[in-house]
């Protein structure tokens, strides 16, 4: 399953164009969500358009790869699915 390092995604979005299972979407960080970034992060968000790429649909992620290939930012790592994730 994709993990987002959420300090490094921009918002950029072609992890939603190549993910063939519709895995992310993008939004707007929740306060809370935000409050957990550094100040650097939050900034650059804003700068962004402030969206995010997050990950909605684990358990339908192939694990094929596209999405940390085509991330500008390097911002998304595979790790093992565990239905407590």
């Amino acid at each position: 399953m994709p993990v987002i390092n959420a300090e490094r995604c921009e918002g950029a979005g072609p992890c939603l164009d190549v993910c063939p299972t519709d895995v992310f979407e993008m939004r707007k960080p929740t306060e809370a969500e935000k409050q957990a970034l550094s100040m650097k992060a939050r900034i650059k968000v804003w700068v962004h358009g402030g969206k995010q790429a997050f990950v909605i649909r684990a358990q339908d992620c192939r694990g094929c790869g596209l999405c940390v290939t085509a991330c500008p930012e390097k911002a998304i790592t595979l790790a093992r699915y565990s239905p407590s994730s």
